[in-house]
């Protein structure tokens, strides 16, 4: 198997997919195979997110490693999806739109390139709504 193909094969890589325990009706991101509240009564199903959430909080990013140099200064920020779970994700915006209580929605973008040649990861990252 190829090393894109391996990447392909992770639906949480390229989607926002987690989990929800149809027991209590909690949801979680990333994935759990248990629900910590109902234990083994739980049942656990995956869960695509509708991928639109707040942010919570942020921080402006200025210096960064040598593979994310390039995109300084960007927004790394904690954003509370509708359904409940946070999950931690740039939000693409210059860093003086930022602000916390702001609505986003998830959008499919480019995160890093390893090297000159190397492997273009892509993933999920967030704009303003």
């Amino acid at each position: 198997m190829s090393v894109a193909r391996f990447w392909r094969k992770i639906p949480q890589r390229y989607n926002l997919i987690g989990t929800k325990c149809l027991t209590c009706g909690a949801y979680f991101f990333p994935p759990r195979n248990l629900c910590p509240t109902c234990r083994r009564d739980g049942k656990i199903r995956d869960h695509q997110f509708g991928g639109r959430g707040t942010v919570v909080t942020y921080t402006i990013i200025r210096t960064a490693s040598e593979q994310f140099n390039s995109l300084t200064p960007y927004v790394l920020a904690i954003i509370r999806l509708d359904e409940g779970p946070c999950c931690t994700a740039q939000i693409i915006c210059s860093p003086d739109e930022a602000e916390i209580g702001m609505q986003v929605r998830s959008v499919f973008r480019k995160i890093a390139v390893d090297g000159s040649s190397g492997i273009i990861h892509y993933g999920t990252k967030f704009v303003p709504v």
